[in-house]
């Protein structure tokens, strides 16, 4: 009895211990690479984004020059009735709005201050005051944009003229760098104290939303015919292939064949939302299709049987019970889809969405650009301050693409269930 149980006792050899040690071992060095890696990503992204912040804090600021004028004896008048007409800007012109502003300008600034004001300066009080015509009757001091000459040398660059005087403006309190709101409601320009986002963001906008009304619903129905309905023989296969393959090809592939197909059937069109959507839709749509398959394959057979059973057709089967199950992974797929066409440069650039537009698009028709055609631009500058707008469009960017995820994320768990 006694021989029975050391026979089937283990036991714990040298060699035993050893291997056992080895094997710990071996999975202690494993925590330790896997948990390098994630704080290694980690601080990569920290870096990343502290990086782009601190660049893009000076690129949601300009620098001001201060103004004040006394419109009570500068002789202007203005009717809010006529200030919300169309030409109301005309209108301030004519009454010497511009001559007015360069008057108290000289008195604040000096001569050579005063010269270092944006010669368009004019209209941001023209456009204050047609917000509010009350300002005519007081007197009100502005915050105006300076030349990019001497805003480079308030930080501390360009010519030795230049920065002595910012230094000078600077010390009597009439020049300093402050938040510029004008940033999130302007368009692209020559000069960065001018530049805006709100162009190339309605432009990306108005983009993606022809890509997702094209991508999604074609993709949706190109995946469940394939799985639900398509023969399985050499012709399905050979479209599977080619979907899959289409998923990998680069991006710069559908530029070309945007500007070959969509820029001949609409020659008018070049730059705007509705080419590049459609442009887009092309790359977008074999993800979608993919993650479309296999969301469905992914619903149990037994949902398709037990609607089957109760009566329900082929056709009700698919859209009342199939559908609904595998939407939340075909929302998930085409957040991947949206995202990376919400990204892309190439295409774009080969159907001309790189032009400068000054205005926002007033529709998906009318020429535009998008944030990362309008990031590269602005990167190709070498004035500094455009290299401050440049981070200030990505961090648009970034936030644009995560109220676009979360929006998606929000629906996919508003319509997932579970069985």
């Amino acid at each position: 009895m006694s021989s029975d149980a050391e026979r089937i006792r283990p036991t714990r050899t040298p060699e035993f211990e050893a291997r056992l040690a080895k094997r710990y071992k071996a999975e202690r060095r494993f925590r330790i690479v896997g948990l390098s890696a994630i704080v290694f990503s980690v601080a990569v992204l920290v870096f990343l984004l502290g990086s782009m912040t601190l660049n893009g804090i000076g690129g949601f600021q300009r620098v001001e020059l201060s103004v004040p004028v006394d419109f009570t004896e500068a002789g202007l008048a203005a009717d809010p009735f006529a200030m919300q007409q169309p030409g109301a800007v005309q209108s301030l012109e004519a009454q010497g709005l511009p001559a007015v502003v360069d008057f108290y300008a000289e008195q604040a600034l000096g001569a050579e201050g005063a010269e270092e004001l944006d010669p368009n300066a004019w209209r941001e009080v023209a456009q204050e005051i047609i917000a509010d015509p009350s300002i005519l009757r007081s007197e009100t001091a502005f915050e105006l944009a300076a030349t990019p000459d001497l805003a480079a040398g308030f930080e501390g660059e360009g010519s030795a003229e230049k920065q002595a005087l910012a230094s000078e403006l600077k010390s009597a309190g009439v020049l300093s760098k402050n938040f510029d709101p004008g940033f999130l409601t302007r368009s692209d320009a020559t000069n960065p104290q001018k530049v805006g986002i709100w162009g190339a963001l309605k432009g990306s906008l108005l983009t993606m939303i022809i890509t997702l009304l094209l991508a999604f619903p074609i993709g949706v129905l190109a995946a469940l015919y394939l799985e639900e309905y398509a023969p399985k023989n050499r012709w399905t296969d050979l479209i599977e292939v080619s979907i899959n393959n289409l998923a990998a090809v680069p991006s710069i592939i559908f530029g070309l064949l945007g500007l070959a197909v969509f820029l001949w059937i609409f020659p008018s069109y070049r730059s705007a939302p509705l080419i590049g959507g459609m442009t887009l839709a092309l790359m977008t749509m074999p993800v979608v299709v993919i993650s479309g398959r296999n969301a469905i394959k992914a619903v149990p057979p037994s949902i398709r049987d037990g609607a089957l059973a109760i009566g329900a057709s082929p056709v009700q089967v698919v859209f009342h019970h199939v559908l609904p199950l595998a939407l939340p992974g075909i929302l998930t797929g085409t957040i991947i889809g949206m995202a990376r066409a919400l990204g892309e440069t190439a295409p774009l650039l080969m159907i001309g969405m790189r032009a400068f537009v000054a205005t926002p698009p007033d529709g998906f028709t009318s020429p535009a650009t998008v944030l990362p055609v309008q990031i590269f631009l602005w990167s190709d500058e070498i004035d500094r301050g455009f290299v401050e707008r440049t981070s200030a469009a990505i961090i648009i960017l970034l936030l644009f693409l995560l109220v676009m995820n979360g929006l998606a994320i929000y629906l996919r768990n508003k319509f997932e269930k579970t069985w």
